[in-house]
């Protein structure tokens, strides 16, 4: 079994530290020390592609530049890599958003994944327009979808919902291959909405026991309604030759903290409707209250799994930290619950990248569960102190 690999697009920008931001806090709050251009952001999809990762993720939110259009420029700046690129339903028409999709991949085919979100802010959906309550924002998504199943499929579809109503709605061009569909969310609303039309489901990086009761949560209502999904996490990761050195590497994020940056962090994410944001910050609860979060190991929730991104950061707030040998093998345990897909990230987004693909990604290839591609994530390792070693 090989494993797909995605990376992570910061269009808020880049920087050595952690880059807060998302998930309930203010518009503008992320911003990093480096400029997301096409240039930077294409130099990051291009060692992806050669490191032989599946995709990158593009996010979405009030805090980041628009994921479609930056999509759509870097579709042109590389040749295989896809794009996840993630989008709130409530925002477009079921049909425009099924006409984008198969424009995009008419020009770039088989390169585009769609992650779906559902948006846990209220304060955000309204500044957009939308004024549902989070149960609802879930039962539109639901009847979205639906939508724009039929129309991939060459229905002409008319429909008319609690939420949503098209009449006589049709695309000029079918997508092909079909987008698949990648679905986050850990409240009741979510599961049903997961199992009825995702094709892959996505979760945040908690420890492996949680990841697990999730994952058999939603295999149950996919197969009550006789589907089977995939699954992904999404984690940042801090690696290096030794764990000593991530472990310092980790302390050297926290030091850029203080006290009234991460209160000022966690009020904004207080505000998430969010169960996911919710649960990341209960895996840092003790440690802001009682001030022991200055130590990295502190924050390790589970063996090389650390929450100190998500003390400024909302969304994905955990990551795994440790030598190469040692991330390997948490992506393998996770791999073992039945994970397919990671999406990772670090600090800065281009290096951490590289000690990624050069430190970890041989140990997975060893492992079977990553392909050998030569050169790239098998080849050369400089950064391993004997030159090639793993």
């Amino acid at each position: 079994m090989t494993l797909a690999f995605h990376w992570f697009l910061p269009t808020y920008g880049d920087s050595r530290f952690i880059v807060g931001g998302g998930h309930g806090q203010r518009a503008g709050a992320a911003s990093g020390d480096r400029r997301a251009s096409i240039g930077y952001l294409s130099s990051i999809v291009r060692a992806a592609e050669e490191f032989g990762f599946t995709g990158a993720l593009i996010p979405t939110g009030a805090w980041c530049e628009d994921a479609w259009l930056t999509a759509a420029m870097l579709a042109r700046e590389s040749e295989r890599l896809a794009f996840l690129v993630a989008f709130r339903p409530g925002l477009i028409s079921p049909t425009l958003a099924a006409q984008m999709a198969a424009t995009f991949s008419a020009h770039a085919p088989g390169r585009l994944l769609l992650n779906v979100v559902t948006g846990g802010e209220a304060h955000e959906q309204r500044a957009y327009g939308d004024h549902l309550s989070k149960e609802e924002r879930y039962a539109r998504c639901a009847e979205f979808l639906a939508i724009v199943r039929r129309l991939w499929a060459g229905e002409t579809v008319t429909a008319r919902g609690a939420h949503l109503h098209v009449e006589a709605a049709r695309l000029p061009t079918l997508p092909s291959p079909v987008p698949p569909l990648y679905f986050g969310g850990s409240s009741a609303a979510a599961g049903p909405v997961a199992a009825e039309h995702a094709d892959v489901y996505l979760t945040w990086g908690e420890p492996v026991e949680a990841v697990a009761r999730k994952i058999e949560w939603i295999r149950e209502l996919a197969a009550a309604r006789d589907r089977k999904i995939r699954f992904g996490i999404r984690l940042h990761v801090i690696t290096r030759d030794t764990a000593e050195d991530a472990w310092r590497q980790a302390g050297l994020l926290l030091d850029a903290l203080d006290e009234e940056t991460v209160a000022a962090a966690q009020a904004g994410l207080a505000r998430s409707e969010s169960t996911g944001q919710q649960r990341m910050r209960e895996l840092h609860e003790r440690h802001r209250a009682d001030g022991s979060w200055r130590d990295p190991r502190a924050l390790e929730v589970a063996p090389n799994l650390w929450a100190g991104v998500g003390l400024v950061r909302g969304g994905a707030g955990t990551a795994l930290v440790g030598d190469h040998a040692e991330v390997a093998e948490r992506i393998a345990e996770y791999a073992s619950l039945g994970i397919d897909e990671f999406i990772l990230s670090g600090y800065p987004h281009l290096e951490e990248l590289f000690w990624f693909g050069e430190g970890v990604l041989p140990h997975l290839v060893r492992r079977g569960l990553f392909p050998d591609l030569g050169g790239g994530s098998g080849g050369h390792v400089p950064f391993l102190p004997d030159g090639g070693s793993a």
